[in-house]
């Protein structure tokens, strides 16, 4: 079995001609062809939070959201979301809590595709490295704390700046960090903030940046993905 997986800093679907498009974040994800997406950035940022991709336009493209709001408006929690592709089944899901200083937080959703079972976090990270560290080790905890051990994706926004070390380092032993490349600023791309790591359990058949017209414009990120086999 394979799917494609990806993660999206969509910053609240605001282009870099300034303009709010969620049909044009639609459409960059139709490009990627992905199974699941994690994003960040999907909700607005004060008030009652309401999602910047209404539910409407993500059902009509097929997208099931998984239930990790706790706001009403919200498709996320602290404006990380999960979509996942119709035909995969949403066991679980559920926001984690992160130590911070400033609004960051994670998602969790356990997706049954036949018979087997995996697991998805998407995230988005602090700017202070420790308060990444912190934040790496309290999901690592959390889902180290399921009744039930299975393959597991993280993946999103990690804020950080070194190739190997910094929050990355909890990622030792029986994980694999992916690097798909650099992903921010959009424009010229010289940093790669977004990653996604792998339990032992997966193997890798490709992974790199989206780079298209669209997604150059989309957003200041430019979307990661990973095409992974069990």
């Amino acid at each position: 079995m394979e799917l494609t997986f990806a993660s999206y800093n969509i910053r609240k679907s605001i282009g870099l001609d300034r303009r709010r498009d969620p049909e044009r974040i639609l459409a960059i994800l139709n490009e990627i062809g992905a199974d699941v997406v994690a994003l960040q950035e999907a909700d607005r940022r004060f008030g009652q939070r309401p999602t910047t991709l209404p539910r409407q336009l993500l059902e009509e493209h097929h997208w099931q959201i998984a239930p990790v709001a706790l706001r009403p408006l919200s498709i996320g929690w602290h404006g990380n979301a999960l979509l996942v592709r119709r035909g995969i089944d949403i066991l679980d899901a559920q926001p984690l809590a992160l130590p911070t200083l400033e609004p960051r937080g994670a998602v969790r959703v356990d997706l049954g595709v036949g018979n087997k079972r995996m697991r998805v976090v998407g995230m988005h990270l602090d700017l202070s490295g420790l308060r990444r560290r912190h934040q790496v080790q309290a999901v690592l905890g959390q889902i180290g704390e399921c009744a039930d051990r299975c393959p597991t994706v993280l993946m999103g926004d990690f804020n950080e700046w070194s190739v190997k070390g910094g929050a990355l380092r909890a990622f030792d032993g029986d994980w694999r960090v992916l690097a798909p490349g650099r992903s921010f600023p959009a424009r010229q791309p010289v940093a790669q903030l977004d990653r996604i790591v792998v339990s032992a359990d997966w193997r890798c058949e490709g992974h790199g940046v989206h780079h298209s017209a669209l997604a150059a414009r989309g957003s200041d990120h430019l979307p990661v993905w990973a095409r992974l086999g069990l």
